[in-house]
């Protein structure tokens, strides 16, 4: 899903430079004026306007005859064009000796070349047009994306095409990227946040499963180049794609361009049906712990397994999950501002599309508050349980997520990847106004129903990653049972 969330990034950034370039601009301009008279009012006197109504750009949506999905939209503000296709792929459809495959099949995709053009050409030919094409495959799909300025867009989409449909995977490109993800492998004890949250996966999902399984130099040592071939022969087909354009073009002209480019594009195979992989909570509670000798602080987190946003309760769920999380939720106000046993605190329900998501609490504290934070955090989610929330913190948490909702649709970008993101795991279009009019109607009965039937404290799962000599009380103050976890990095097989 994390390449669902880059659609158009060039397009993006440079819309948004442009635009702190006015706003600059006319920060200059007004600290120019004279300042007001006005006595300055106390911020309870200030008055503001309720938030429009969001506005769906205009968008057309087509299938190609050989099954690949377009949406078009036009937007004149800019001299830009960007586009985005997604691919029904995915990494963890790799096999599971060979873990790794997906995303350097994504990474030489691109840095490989094609039949017609080395990386090396398509670099030089891209960065004279100050565009780019990109590829990835990520945990749930694959895309491949591009930016350009209007004026250069039917050459950059011509090479865009050409990427897609004629990688030729050399390769020097190859043995690059596995020297890449090796070097990645000897650095991934670097940091504790990533130790903590690689090991909760797997604490959650269990090492082999393809939600949370790493990259070894075991399984990085098998992948071929025909490995990269016969992963990209097996998804990479029209009618597994659908392609999103936006920006400063015609849509007659840009319908003709993707009928020429793509149009004909049929591959000898024929696309699978590929079937998500399941996902089931492995461990079932527990205190789990990674020995840092160097850390002055402990890195937490606890949860378990969550659900999908297609869930009934997803609404009332999110609202929740702003009764507990943020400024002003319980955990910010309890744990770390009137007991101080924090430097941040969080809690996340966070659910995928098609697979189950976590919920997921914890934060980073003081060596000596170790223990008592893991118990604060659990008080905090027994009192949502048992407990109604107030009216007050309702209607703070209800204005929260619906005052956000508009900044969903701020940027077109956004509204056409969502789109497409919807389509392609098989929700509605208006997924997300349904999901508003659930919040508006979220009750605390629902509040406190959810938190009852979702947060499960026999489950939750606690990881600690810091320094065992300075954590008092023990985390055996805890529980009788305290899992050492070994985090070594398995050598190659070469040393």
């Amino acid at each position: 899903m994390n390449n669902l969330r880059s659609l158009i990034p060039n397009y993006r950034k440079i819309r948004r430079w442009l635009g702190l370039l006015v706003m600059t601009f006319l920060l200059v301009v007004v600290s120019r004026l004279p300042a007001s008279a006005d006595t300055a009012k106390h911020y309870t006197d200030l008055k503001f306007s309720s938030l429009g109504e969001v506005q769906i750009p205009k968008y057309t949506r087509y299938k190609l005859d050989n099954g690949m999905v377009v949406y078009l939209m036009e937007d004149h503000e800019l001299p830009l064009v960007g586009g985005t296709a997604l691919v029904r792929t995915g990494d963890r459809l790799e096999p599971a000796d060979k873990v790794g495959l997906g995303g350097i099949t994504g990474q030489v995709m691109r840095t490989g070349g094609t039949t017609i053009h080395s990386g090396d050409e398509l670099n030089q030919l891209l960065e004279q047009r100050a565009a780019s094409v990109e590829t990835s495959i990520g945990t749930t799909s694959g895309s491949a994306s591009f930016s350009a300025l209007s004026r250069d867009l039917d050459s950059v989409f011509d090479l865009f095409a050409e990427v897609i449909q004629k990688p030729a995977f050399a390769p020097d490109k190859l043995d690059f990227a596995k020297r890449q993800a090796a070097g990645q492998i000897a650095r991934r004890n670097d940091d504790p946040n990533e130790i903590t949250g690689r090991e909760f996966q797997k604490l959650i999902y269990g090492e082999s499963s393809p939600y949370a399984r790493t990259v070894e130099y075991a399984t990085l040592s098998k992948i071929s180049r025909e490995d990269l071939l016969a992963f990209y022969e097996q998804y990479f087909h029209p009618e597994s794609m659908i392609l999103g354009i936006i920006g400063d073009f015609d849509s007659e002209k840009m319908r003709s361009r993707i009928q020429e480019k793509f149009g004909k594009w049929s591959p000898t195979t024929k696309a699978p049906q590929p079937i998500v992989p399941t996902a089931d909570q492995a461990k079932q509670g527990g205190v789990f712990f990674i020995n840092q000798p160097q850390l002055t602080q402990s890195y937490v987190k606890m949860g378990h397994l969550g659900g999908q946003l297609n869930s009934p309760d997803y609404a009332a769920l999110d609202v929740l999950n702003q009764v507990m999380n943020g400024f002003g939720g319980r955990l910010f106000n309890e744990v770390r501002s009137r007991q101080g046993l924090a430097y941040s605190v969080y809690s996340f329900w966070s659910p995928n599309f098609d697979y189950p998501g976590t919920f997921s609490a914890g934060g980073q504290t003081r060596s000596d508050a170790t223990v008592p934070f893991i118990k604060s955090i659990r008080a905090e989610i027994e009192q949502l349980r048992t407990k109604p929330i107030t009216t007050t913190e309702l209607a703070f948490a209800k204005d929260q997520v619906l005052n956000s909702f508009v900044f969903k649709f701020q940027d077109p970008v956004q509204t056409l990847s969502r789109l497409m993101r919807y389509e392609y795991f098989g929700y509605p279009a208006d997924f997300l106004f349904r999901y508003q009019q659930g919040v508006k109607t979220t009750t605390i009965e629902d509040v406190q129903r959810v938190a009852q039937k979702y947060l499960q404290p026999d489950k939750l799962v606690t990881l600690v990653v810091g320094n065992t000599s300075t954590i008092q009380p023990p985390l055996t103050s805890l529980s009788r049972d305290v899992t050492s976890l070994d985090i070594t990095i398995p050598k190659p097989n070469n040393s």
